[in-house]
């Protein structure tokens, strides 16, 4: 089963779907986490941010394992590093090469096969997975998501200002929602969740619930 969690920027996707994961004994793919390994690769190669073939290039020679909870890079762990601030400016070069996407989708691809899997990003019910069992669509307010942000941020030793961070939040929506591969829409068959008010365990029941509902629709 194939469950698909779609969302904007700083709705609270990744924390919660890999403790839905966990919850379901499924396995998580944190599709974002990939974007951020190619966007960090082109940091520390000083990358021409329009050069889109190194950017492809990239993508295609990644040496990437998820597993646990942890990203490695070549055999480094760079789990927290690509959360900073500094990686999130510039995923959106990786997120909109169209080359960058398409190898991104098959290594997406090929990691479900055959799997229980939950995963999570901007296009995985409407373009990776479009026969997915489960499709969520999550979301929150654009200042309940920057407030998330903000605490994030904090407790990574990271300090951001809340207007800062709600205008690049506003405008990665609009750049998410706009590009030619992917965009960021919810599915006409995913099934909406505003969290605003919501911690985060009240979220992942609504997610049980949720599945449950789909696994007993199968059946």
């Amino acid at each position: 089963m194939i469950v698909t969690i779609d969302g904007p920027a700083g709705a609270g996707k990744s924390s919660v779907s890999r403790r839905l994961a966990d919850s379901l004994g499924f396995q998580f793919l944190d599709t974002g986490a990939m974007y951020r390994v190619v966007a960090l690769k082109g940091l520390r190669a000083e990358v021409n941010w329009d050069d889109a073939a190194r950017l492809v290039t990239f993508a295609e020679t990644l040496c990437l394992q998820l597993s646990g909870g942890q990203v490695l890079l070549d055999g480094e762990d760079v789990t927290q590093e690509i959360r900073s601030q500094k990686v999130t400016q510039v995923t959106r070069y990786a997120a909109g090469n169209v080359g960058v996407r398409h190898e991104l989708v098959r290594l997406q691809r090929e990691f479900a096969a055959g799997k229980d899997v939950v995963t999570e990003g901007r296009d995985q019910g409407t373009l990776v997975f479009p026969h997915a069992e489960c499709k969520i669509f999550l979301t929150a307010s654009p200042e309940e998501r920057a407030r998330r942000r903000v605490i994030d941020l904090a407790a990574r030793g990271e300090t951001v200002a809340f207007d800062d961070i709600l205008q690049q939040q506003a405008r990665r929506d609009e750049e998410d929602s706009q590009r030619e591969v992917g965009p960021l829409r919810k599915a006409d068959d995913a099934i909406e969740l505003l969290t605003d008010g919501m911690n985060e365990d009240e979220v992942l029941q609504k997610l049980i619930e949720i599945v449950r509902r789909c696994q007993h629709a199968q059946r």
